[in-house]
C-alpha cells in the first residue's frame, strides 16, 4: 500500500487485458492483446514503453504517479488536476457571428530603425535676471507635485501588476480571448472536403525538443484564439517544457513560429501553447462532444508520421470510454474519451477531431494497437480504435490555464482498486483521514456502483466519473455496504495537475 496521501496501493501485476500506451514506444516483443497508445511521434522514441500491470489500487481523482494502470492500459502523458465535463454544449465565450474571412498571408517583416545617440544641449553663458515669484505660487506647486506623484505611483503599480501577470494570463479565461464558437458549415452539409477547407488553416504541426534533439518529438494541435494560443497534448511537449527546450508551431503555410508553454495538465493530457507572432493564424470553431451520437461522422486532422495537413474520416464508435494515456511515470492520466475509427497514427496527438459542421469536438490523444513491427517506433499503426479528449474538458482546462497558468482536477481522498474483474462496481481500499470521502461517510470495503445515477463498472470508471466534474461540486455516490444499498454525497476537493 502506498504511503502517499492520495496514492494507490499496488497488488501483483497481471498481464491480461488490453494495453493503452504511447504509440511511439517500442515493444520488446509482439503484444498478444490490443494496446492503447498516445499517437504522438518522437524521433527517437518519445518514451519507454511502460510495463503491463494487473489489479492494483488507484486513488480516486488523485493517483500517485508511480501507481499501476488498468490491466494493460497505459500510454504517454503525466498527471495534472482539473475540473471535468458537463452535459450539454458549453459555450463560455459569446458567439462571434461575423465570419473570420480568408486566411491572410504572413505579416511583412517590420522595417529596421537605427537609433542614434542624442547630443546634450549647450549651456548658455548669459545669466538672465531673476524674476520675483509671488508667495501663493509655492503652495500650488507643492499640491500639484503631490497629486502627480500619487498618480504616477498608482499607474506604475498598475503597470507592474500587468507585467507580473504576463501576456499569457487572462483573468476572464476563455471569455477574454477571441475564440470562434459559431459553426462555419451546416451540420447536414455532408462534405468532408468542405470541412477540410475550413479546418486545415487552423491545424498546426508541433515540433518539440526531446532527449537533446530540438525537433525530437512531433505532434499536432489547433489554433484556439486570435491571441495565438494553441491546444495540443501534454505528452507532445512535456519533455521540452521540463528541459526548457525549444517548441515550434508550423502553420498550414509551412511558416514556423516560436512557441512557449502557458500551462499543462498531465492528468487530462492537455497543454496550451502561445505563439510569439500569431499574425495569419486562424482559430478553429469550438463545438461540443455532448451532442455526439454513436455513428455520427467525424474527421481527424493532424500530422501522422510527420505528414502535415493530413485529413482522415470515420464515425463516432463509442462515447464515454474510460481510458488512460499515462506512461510508466504517469499512469494516472485518465480521460472519458470519444472513441472513433477515423485513422489516427503517431503524430496525430493533439490534433482536432471535427464534426461535419466544422466544429472541434475533441482532441486526438490515444490509439489502440495490436503490437508488432508497424510504423511509429515499433508499434503497429492505426487499427480503427482511436480516442479523443471531449471538447467540454478541453474548454475547462484551457479556461483554467488561461486564468492562472495551471489546471486543477477533482479528488475525494480515497484509494480504489483498478485491476481485476469489473462490472460489479469500484472497491474502496482506503479512505484518507480528513478527506472529503471520510467527511461524507465513505468507508474501506465499500463498493461504489453508481455516480450521479450512472453505473460504475470498476475503479477506472469511478476515477473517470469523478473527473468529469469540477472541484467544489457535490455529487451523489451509490454504494453497497454489508449487502445493503446506501447513498452518500461527497463535495469534491481539488488538486493541481
Amino acid at each position: 500500500m502506498s504511503d502517499d496521501k492520495y496514492g494507490p496501493s499496488t497488488p501483483e501485476p497481471d498481464s491480461s487485458g488490453p494495453d493503452l500506451h504511447r504509440e511511439d514506444d517500442e515493444p520488446t516483443q509482439p503484444i498478444s492483446g490490443p494496446s492503447w497508445t498516445s499517437p504522438s511521434q518522437s524521433h527517437p522514441a518519445a518514451a519507454d514503453r511502460p510495463p503491463s500491470r494487473g489489479p492494483d489500487d488507484r486513488p480516486i481523482g488523485h493517483e500517485h504517479p508511480d501507481s499501476g494502470a488498468q490491466p494493460g492500459l497505459h500510454a504517454g502523458a503525466q498527471p495534472s488536476p482539473q475540473p471535468g465535463l458537463h452535459a450539454g454544449p458549453v459555450s463560455p465565450v459569446p458567439a462571434q457571428p461575423s465570419p473570420w474571412g480568408p486566411r491572410p498571408g504572413p505579416a511583412p517583416m517590420p522595417s529596421a530603425y537605427s537609433a542614434a545617440p542624442t547630443t546634450p544641449m549647450p549651456v548658455s553663458r548669459e545669466q538672465p535676471a531673476k524674476a520675483r515669484v509671488p508667495g501663493w505660487v509655492w503652495p500650488v506647486v507643492a499640491a500639484l507635485s503631490l497629486l502627480l506623484g500619487l498618480t504616477g505611483g498608482f499607474l506604475g503599480a498598475l503597470g507592474y501588476d500587468q507585467l507580473d501577470d504576463g501576456p499569457s494570463r487572462f483573468d476572464g479565461g476563455l471569455e477574454s480571448v477571441q475564440t470562434r464558437n459559431s459553426a462555419p458549415l451546416d451540420a447536414d452539409n455532408g462534405s468532408i472536403a468542405a470541412v477540410a477547407e475550413e479546418l486545415l488553416p487552423s491545424t498546426v504541426q508541433i515540433l518539440a525538443a526531446f532527449e537533446g534533439e530540438d525537433e525530437g518529438a512531433t505532434g499536432s494541435g489547433f489554433v484556439l484564439d486570435r491571441e495565438g494560443h494553441v491546444v495540443t497534448n501534454n505528452h507532445v511537449v512535456a519533455a521540452a517544457a521540463e528541459d526548457d527546450g525549444p517548441i515550434k508551431v508550423v502553420d498550414s503555410l509551412g511558416v514556423r513560429h516560436d512557441a512557449t508553454v502557458v500551462g499543462r495538465s498531465t492528468v487530462y493530457d492537455l497543454a496550451i501553447l502561445l505563439v510569439d507572432d500569431p499574425a495569419g493564424l486562424q482559430p478553429a470553431a469550438l463545438g461540443s462532444s455532448s451532442v455526439l451520437r454513436v455513428g455520427d461522422p467525424v474527421i481527424a486532422f493532424g500530422s501522422p508520421l510527420g505528414l502535415s495537413q493530413t485529413v482522415t474520416s470515420g464515425i463516432v464508435s463509442a462515447m464515454d470510454r474510460p481510458v488512460t494515456t499515462g506512461d510508466a511515470e504517469n499512469i494516472a492520466s485518465y480521460i472519458n474519451a470519444v472513441q472513433t475509427d477515423a485513422a489516427i497514427n503517431p503524430g496525430n496527438s493533439g490534433g482536432p477531431l471535427v464534426n461535419l459542421a466544422g466544429e472541434v469536438v475533441g482532441v486526438n490523444s490515444a490509439i489502440a494497437t495490436a503490437g508488432g513491427g508497424g510504423l511509429g517506433g515499433g508499434s503497429s499503426g492505426n487499427i480503427g480504435v482511436g480516442f479523443a479528449i471531449p471538447m467540454e474538458q478541453v474548454r475547462i482546462t484551457a479556461d483554467q490555464i488561461l486564468r492562472t497558468g495551471e489546471a486543477r482536477y477533482p479528488v475525494i481522498g480515497a484509494k480504489v482498486q483498478t485491476g481485476g474483474p469489473g462490472s460489479s462496481g469500484a472497491n474502496i481500499d482506503e479512505v484518507n483521514e480528513g478527506s472529503p470521502a471520510e467527511a461524507a461517510g465513505l468507508r474501506k470495503d465499500d463498493v461504489v456502483t453508481e455516480v450521479e445515477g450512472k453505473l460504475v463498472a470498476d475503479g477506472i470508471a469511478l476515477i473517470v466519473a469523478i473527473r468529469t466534474h469540477q472541484p467544489g461540486d457535490t455529487i451523489e455516490f451509490t454504494i453497497m455496504r454489508d449487502g445493503a444499498k446506501k447513498s452518500i454525497e461527497i463535495t469534491l476537493d481539488g488538486e493541481v495537475g
